[in-house]
């Protein structure tokens, strides 16, 4: 087949270099650590499990409030919603969605004065784990709209004025969403190209959003826009509150995706939109920040279903496998299905305790939380996705299988194919796994370039790099001895956590593990310098065993907090011992591969597809794919298509 040529970019797309771009995100993120982060200590080598033992709990108020909405809400999941018609018909009926408003569950997160619940991100967490079980897109529903969407930064950095004019809405009339994706820009906003041009007391935007979660429906947007500089005006990528229904906005395009078939996700054009400067959510130039700053706590809901998916994977397994009989007994007992399911229990009660932990701390608000909700959203996406492939597997034939043919045909209608289909976008959604590996590995070395980093950029001078040096010497002079030794090598230490199960062995693991993973970042940082930020592979298993190690502690500290309470504590601490020994395994050769790896040869290997060497190996095949560019044109300019806006009233 012939090539398609590519279309040329848009004049108004910002061209710029990879250290522009670079320096856009670096400028975006918090600089500051002002209170203390388990995960970040954990990176550097400090195992604070003072930072998260005893188990934080949320107030008696807080928790009677969550459980009666979750009372109502477990009603509303069992009676109201036919998940099944939502996959057949790709759409939540607009009468669920208005049953959702009435219940309260579009305003969950917002405060009680303005018209909503009021309930912690626990419960919120948990609500959306429950409804999410239900339907997958119910869940993408409610958490785009208020993780991401118009509640949570006008909760963070809007004016009085604002919250009191949008959160009554969000809270039960209106459906928000979240514009930042463009056709050409994804995880690098710098190339942002979606403009705002003040003109009076007004901005016009222009330009083109691309998966627009919510967007089909919704009745407010957050935008995230380029201001130009001026006179007066400082410019930067800026974030707006608009009114969907605006003369000049078009929603040209319903996506369609191989999982979530209920999501209103679309393509959205900005023609001359005029929007008000009062609409303006914080200063010109904040946008990035803004959105950052709302992912922190935003990016635990999606691991929350993903809990809500592998507590389904597990009922599911156990139910199945105890009925399904091979070679005389059930296929639970034997080995080969018996560690899958094992290894979905195990994380299922790990990922919970990952989840509950990072929310318990986020409500408090006495740590910070960016690294911990990053590795949340990393590890339960990975996670889940790695539950529902083995469930599928467990279930054979019938894993692979519809559930309307089952249904069809006279069995039960699990939808463990589609349940896999659901989960897959998890690990792109809201960061990908690649993006969430960058992100973390930067915060996870901030001490060393905070100290350090003037001596491989390229661009400080001498004077700043003598600096840099002794600045240096000092912090590595009392950081490096630490490394050496501490409790993990002591046989006694962590002694509260023997139970049943001996979950101390486990504990000391991690803190010699951390210690041991600090010196590893070190070592890469003294031999790749300037390089480090390249070694992509090595980065994202850094971060992979920070995770581990994380979730290990985690699951540790919950079986305390269960056995204390008297739910289930034996149990827990099984479960607990179950999982850190598997994740012992995926972290030993994770180290493993950290210095022996293809790493190299990989990218020469790259090189040559890029540059077609290896053309040779494609032939014998025809491509379906149809015609047309890889990237849409997103030229500014009126839509020519029609309005596939549906509000929902």
């Amino acid at each position: 087949m012939s090539a398609t040529p590519e279309t040329p970019p848009s004049p108004s797309r910002p061209t710029v270099t990879e250290r522009e771009a670079r320096q856009v995100a670096e400028a975006a993120r918090e600089q500051d650590w002002r209170k203390p982060s388990f995960a970040k200590e954990l990176f550097l080598g400090r195992f604070r499990l003072d930072l998260i033992h005893p188990h934080p709990l949320p107030a008696d108020e807080h928790a009677q409030r969550g459980e009666e909405f979750l009372a109502k809400l477990r009603d509303f999941c069992e009676t109201k919603i036919d998940g099944a018609l939502i996959e057949r018909e790709a759409r939540i009926p607009d009468e669920v969605v208005t049953g959702l408003k009435e219940l309260g569950a579009f305003g969950m997160k917002i405060d009680t004065k303005y018209g909503g619940l009021g309930l912690t991100q626990v419960y919120y967490n948990k609500a959306l784990a429950l409804v999410g079980s239900a339907s997958p897109a119910i869940g993408a529903l409610l958490s785009a709209h208020q993780s991401i969407g118009v509640p949570q930064p006008l909760k963070l950095f809007g004016t009085q004025e604002q919250k009191e004019t949008f959160l009554p809405r969000c809270a039960r009339t209106d459906i928000s969403a979240f514009l930042l994706t463009e056709p050409d820009v994804g995880s690098d906003p710098a190339r942002l190209a979606t403009t705002a041009v003040p003109e009076g007391d007004d901005y016009v935007l222009d330009g083109v959003k691309l998966w627009t979660t919510n967007g089909v429906v919704a009745d407010l947007l957050v935008v995230m826009a380029r201001v130009p500089k001026s006179e007066g005006h400082r410019g930067g990528i800026t974030a707006f509150v608009v009114e969907a229904a605006s003369e000049g906005i078009t929603v040209e395009n319903r996506n369609a995706f191989m999982g979530l078939r209920g999501l209103e996700n679309g393509v959205t054009r900005f023609h001359r939109v005029r929007v008000p400067a009062s609409h303006r959510i914080g200063e010109e130039g904040q946008g990035l920040k803004i959105a950052l700053t709302t992912l922190n706590t935003g990016r635990l809901s999606l691991p929350a279903m993903c809990v809500g998916a592998g507590k389904w994977c597990l009922k599911i397994a156990r139910e199945w496998s105890a009925a399904r009989e091979q070679w005389g007994k059930p296929v639970a007992l034997h080995e080969a299905v018996g560690s899958k399911i094992a290894f979905i229990a195990a994380t299922t009660f790990a990922l919970e305790a990952v989840v509950d932990l990072s929310s318990q701390m986020a409500d408090e608000d006495r740590n910070d939380i960016r690294i911990e909700a990053a590795l949340a959203k990393l590890y339960g996406s990975e996670m889940a996705w790695l539950m529902a492939d083995e469930l599928v597997q467990i279930r054979g034939g019938r894993g692979f299988e519809t559930a309307d043919s089952l249904r069809a045909r006279g069995e039960r209608a699990v939808p463990a194919e589609q349940m896999l289909r659901d989960l897959r976008i998890n690990r792109i959604f809201e960061g990908s796994t690649e993006i969430m590996h960058l992100l973390i590995a930067r915060e996870a070395v901030d001490a060393h370039l905070s100290v350090a980093g003037d001596l491989i950029d390229p661009e400080k001078s001498l004077p700043d790099k003598a600096r840099a040096g002794a600045n240096a010497g000092v912090f590595y002079a009392k950081w490096l001895p630490r490394l050496v030794a501490g409790p993990g090598q002591l046989p006694g230490s962590y002694g509260g956590f023997k139970h049943g199960a001996d979950l101390s062995g486990h504990l000391r693991y991690v803190e010699r593990t951390s210690r041991k993973l600090a010196r590893s970042t070190f070592y890469a940082m003294s031999r790749w310098q300037g390089r480090m930020e390249t070694k992509q592979g090595f980065l994202g298993r850094i971060v992979d065993i920070g995770a581990e190690l994380f979730a290990m502690s985690a699951a540790c500290v919950r079986a305390e907090l269960l056995r204390g309470r008297g739910e289930n504590g034996r149990e827990a601490y099984q479960l607990a011992d179950a999982f850190c020994r598997q994740a012992r395994i995926r972290v030993e050769e994770l180290f493993d591969r950290l210095w022996t790896n293809t790493d190299d040869i990989d990218r020469k290997v790259v090189k040559g597809v890029l540059s077609g060497t290896y053309t040779w190996l494609e032939h014998g095949v025809v491509d379906p794919s149809g015609d047309g560019p890889w990237i849409a044109d997103a030229a500014p300019g009126p839509s020519t298509r029609d309005n596939a806006h549906r509000p929902i009233r």
